[in-house]
């Protein structure tokens, strides 16, 4: 009867404390800057691109899920000409963003990308840019936040 009694004093308490769950589509649960979500790539503040296909996030992909193509530049330098990742075969270990020298490839915020079509989870660099534009503000902060664990 003890039991019963206490249980019934624990209800009564939790009632009157603040709710826990969230109405998820609606509201949305705070993400934690190390989250590993949909890839992107970064571009500096003048517009060029960061990624100087020195291909190490090719390399250092398990999945074998990154194909980088690049051409020399008039001043010598690498520019990329193809920069694609098979998100079908991605496992999202953050290897690729963590070899990267020069923060170009980052996994952003989004975990809301689900689609209709196996085709769509091929992203193209102009796919990567354009998810880096849209949350490059997201993004900074982000690195920010996590250069302590670095």
């Amino acid at each position: 009867m003890t039991d019963f009694i206490g249980g019934l004093f624990i209800a009564i308490k939790e009632l009157f404390k603040p709710k826990k769950t969230i109405n998820y589509p609606f509201e949305k649960g705070k993400i934690s800057p190390r989250f590993r979500g949909e890839h992107a790539l970064r571009r500096y503040p003048n517009g060029e691109e960061r990624c100087i296909a020195c291909k190490l996030c090719e390399a250092v992909c398990p999945a074998q899920a990154i194909t980088i193509e690049s051409a020399a530049r008039e001043d010598g330098s690498r520019k990329t000409t193809r920069y694609d990742i098979d998100m079908m075969k991605c496992i999202y270990c953050g290897l690729c963003e963590e070899s990267c020298p020069v923060d170009a490839i980052v996994q952003g915020p989004n975990f809301e990308f689900s689609t209709e079509t196996r085709e769509e989870l091929y992203y193209t660099k102009e796919k990567l840019l354009d998810n880096g534009d849209r949350w490059e503000n997201i993004l900074e902060a982000n690195i920010k936040a996590d250069y302590i664990h670095r």
